[in-house]
């Protein structure tokens, strides 16, 4: 019998063996990924898991890559954040997310300690939602022909029956929230790609997202018509995606909108919009009139929500404009994003 190849966890790198289907791909599994990603489903061994599914619900299953630059940032890193953010998609659909699949895509040369790292950042994000880590894939690519790891990761979850949330339902007369601050995630990734320090650190928001969207469909599901966490392109790209769908057009006040002074102070000095960069913990929800006294206490009563706010409302345009009332009482159209202001945050 070949005797296993232990894993130099240390000082150790990804070859093109890792990922040829052989004793060396065995035992990068067994001897990093299965430790992190550890539950009964992903235990089995199989290339596929068989997981029960709640009665009295319709699934919902979303996926999503992840290339941030750089893989390790304030407050976070690319295994943690592929768990939040195909959590948060679930979420917003008001799902109860309940299994997540991995698919890694990485570079030789690799530092087996690095990987670990992230292994474990991803398994430990998992287990603190609740959301296992059920099946995956790994795959090596030559060196030059990748950037470190590339994460994709898929995830399904349950909606209870009678609840519908959906980008086309807001109405005008509508009212919208946001959870906390705009811009933090984005502008921890762009301060930490470029060295730069401040006198305050500035940290991702990054989190999952289920459960203060469970506290606000308790609270007031009837009166939720759509949920939308502004990753990419943040709150402006957001709010002009709604408006297409729903063909209403938003009226926001500048004044009212979160923005820590430590990611305003940075955005400024980067030449940056709070409102087109990106957050990775954050929600708009937009809500009946009737349902906001009981949607935002609920969103206050949760850590992840406690700054929440409302800004704006939904109105009738044809137009499908986003416009905003600045905090000199002039007004702006806060139009889409032309091109990408920050790239690979995500």
């Amino acid at each position: 019998m070949i005797p296993r190849r232990r894993l130099d966890l240390r000082d150790g790198r990804v070859d093109m063996s890792h990922g040829a289907g052989g004793r060396a791909m065995a035992d990068l599994i067994d001897g990093l990924f299965r430790p992190a990603l550890a539950n009964p489903f992903l235990d089995q061994g199989n290339d596929q898991a068989c997981v029960p599914v709640p009665p009295g619900s319709r699934m919902v299953m979303t996926t999503d890559s992840y290339v941030v630059s750089p893989l390790f940032f304030p407050g976070g890193d690319i295994g943690s954040l592929s768990v939040h953010g195909t959590i948060n998609d679930l979420a917003m659909a008001g799902a109860r997310p309940l299994y997540l699949c991995a698919g890694f895509v990485i570079e030789e040369g690799f530092p087996l300690a690095d990987l670990q790292r992230i292994a474990t950042s991803m398994g430990r994000a998992a287990a603190e939602a609740g959301v296992p880590v059920v099946t995956g894939d790994t795959k090596v690519v030559q060196r030059g022909k990748a950037d470190g790891v590339f994460v994709t990761t898929t995830g399904v979850g349950a909606v209870p029956d009678g609840l519908m949330l959906s980008g086309d339902r807001a109405r005008p007369g509508d009212v919208v929230l946001v959870s906390g601050s705009m811009g933090d995630h984005g502008v921890a990734i762009m301060s930490s790609r470029e060295n730069l320090e401040f006198e305050t650190a500035i940290v991702s928001d990054a989190a999952s997202l289920h459960g203060l969207v469970a506290a606000m469909v308790a609270a007031a599901g009837p009166h939720l018509r759509t949920l939308r966490d502004p990753t990419r392109g943040g709150l402006a790209a957001t709010l002009n995606e709604l408006a297409r769908q729903s063909g209403v057009g938003f009226r926001i006040e500048e004044a009212a909108i979160p923005v820590k002074a430590q990611v305003a102070a940075a955005c400024e000095l980067l030449g940056l919009d709070p409102l087109f960069v990106a957050n990775e913990g954050k929600l708009v929800a937009v809500v009946a009139p009737a349902g906001v006294t009981a949607v935002l206490g609920a969103m206050r009563a949760d850590p992840l929500g406690r700054d929440a706010a409302v800004i704006g409302r939904v109105v009738a345009d044809d137009q499908r404009f986003v416009q905003m009332t600045t905090r000199f009482g002039g007004g702006r159209i806060v139009d889409w994003l032309s091109g990408e202001q920050l790239p690979r945050i995500c």
